[in-house]
């Protein structure tokens, strides 16, 4: 009998809750994936789409050992109990997958469901950015120092992704506690810039596409989208 092929791994499964916290945040999941891992999403933010990667993870865990055991009852292989065990052990490890992801989908609701209702309630106005005051916190998001040039004495910042931001800018950020610099560091070695959770959350909001449409749900398979699905 062949050996049981491994997981594959995947990017981003596709979980029961993608569409709460599509519609909650604006974004899509590799989106908000991305921002995570730039550091572009406060705290909050961070938090849910770390608990979503682990339910994705889960999941695929659920879909795999589906598979698995679809195939071995597939009529594929000889009925003996070679078989009949592989099948036990299978219908096990899909039951543990099945409560890991359960596990997961409950930490994700935790940490979605204040978000959710911060939303809801209509949460603080963040402040409004200026189209060149989202580019310019988007590319200290990604990593940025301060530099003084050793004989001009002008100051700039100079981002990992090679924009330049002037020293201006960065006092008008700094000034609105959007960012912060290390100030342990010398100018001319470059002092390192970062967005403080107030800029997180100003350059998130910014990026965001406001949802004013509650998600529709997919129609059944055979039905038009513009037909109501009949009560039985």
């Amino acid at each position: 009998m062949p050996a049981e092929p491994a997981p594959t791994p995947t990017r981003r499964a596709v979980s029961p809750l993608d569409h709460r916290l599509e519609a909650v945040t604006g974004h899509d999941i590799g989106t908000l994936w991305a921002y995570r891992d730039r550091g572009v999403l406060d705290e909050q933010h961070a938090q849910v789409v770390d608990r979503h990667r682990e339910l994705a993870k889960a999941q695929t865990g659920v879909t795999f050992y589906l598979k698995l055991l679809n195939r071995l009852s597939s009529g594929e292989f000889d009925v003996d109990s070679a078989l009949i065990t592989r099948i036990d052990r299978t219908v096990n490890q899909l039951e543990e997958a099945t409560a890991t992801q359960a596990a997961a989908a409950r930490k994700v609701l935790a940490a979605l469901e204040p978000i959710e209702a911060a939303a809801a309630a209509s949460a603080p106005d963040v402040q409004q950015l200026s189209t060149d005051d989202q580019a310019a916190l988007l590319a200290i998001a990604g990593g940025a120092k301060l530099y003084e040039h050793l004989l001009t004495g002008r100051m700039s910042v100079t981002a990992a992704s090679g924009t330049r931001i002037p020293h201006a800018k960065l006092q008008r950020l700094e000034d609105a506690g959007l960012v912060v610099r290390d100030t342990g560091h010398p100018v001319h070695a470059g002092q390192p810039v970062a967005l403080t959770d107030a800029g997180r959350a100003a350059l998130f909001a910014a990026r965001r596409t406001p949802t004013t449409q509650t998600p529709k749900v997919p129609a059944r398979p055979g039905t038009s989208p513009s037909t109501p699905a009949q009560r039985r």
